[in-house]
């Protein structure tokens, strides 16, 4: 495979997409995984067991998120949606926004004293009833999150949508698939 320029966008941050894009990353390619969420890692990071083997969840993904997060060919981005994409195989431009965290990735530490001080009454998300709890207005998704930083309170519902800040901006990411080819 000598000759590979160019990046690949993976889009969804699961067991699937992660996978995908450390095969990818391996290969030579420069690999932008796109996730919704705050942190990547799926489903799967609320299992405990896996169908059919019953093995831990959580031994299975564990790896792939560190591997996927210190990859060099790997840029995760998180908490994002993807815009638009225009272009033709081989030259495509995607339109990425980004939704503010509210925590600065570049001081986070994720150390967790943020979310010992500050508690508020938000939505559960995790919750069976889909009720209201208390829980940290600055939090982590799951112990293991990739990346580590956590996300703000006006991230998890203690504000009304209409008194949130509305802090999103786009930022214009250049893929080329030149290894793509029409058949």
């Amino acid at each position: 495979m000598s000759g590979l320029v160019g990046a690949v966008l993976v889009v969804g941050g699961g067991i699937a997409g992660i996978q995908a894009s450390l095969d990818l990353a391996e290969s030579g390619f420069r690999v932008y995984l796109l996730e919704k969420l705050p942190s990547i890692g799926g489903v799967m990071t609320q299992l405990d067991k896996t169908f059919p083997t019953n093995d831990c969840a959580m031994c299975i993904l564990a790896p792939k998120l560190v591997e996927a997060g210190r990859h060099p060919n790997i840029e995760v981005i998180t908490y994002a949606d993807l815009v638009s994409v225009d272009g033709a195989a081989g030259d495509f431009k995607v339109a990425i926004r980004k939704r503010a965290r509210r925590i600065d990735p570049e001081k986070c530490t994720g150390c967790g004293v943020c979310a010992e001080t500050c508690i508020v009454e938000a939505i559960d998300e995790y919750s069976w009833t889909g009720g209201r709890a208390s829980t940290s207005g600055s939090h982590r998704p799951c112990p293991s999150s990739t990346p580590s930083t956590g996300i703000g309170a006006s991230d998890v519902g203690s504000a009304p949508r209409s008194a949130r800040p509305a802090r999103w901006f786009t930022t214009r990411w250049t893929l080329t698939w030149s290894w793509m080819s029409a058949r």
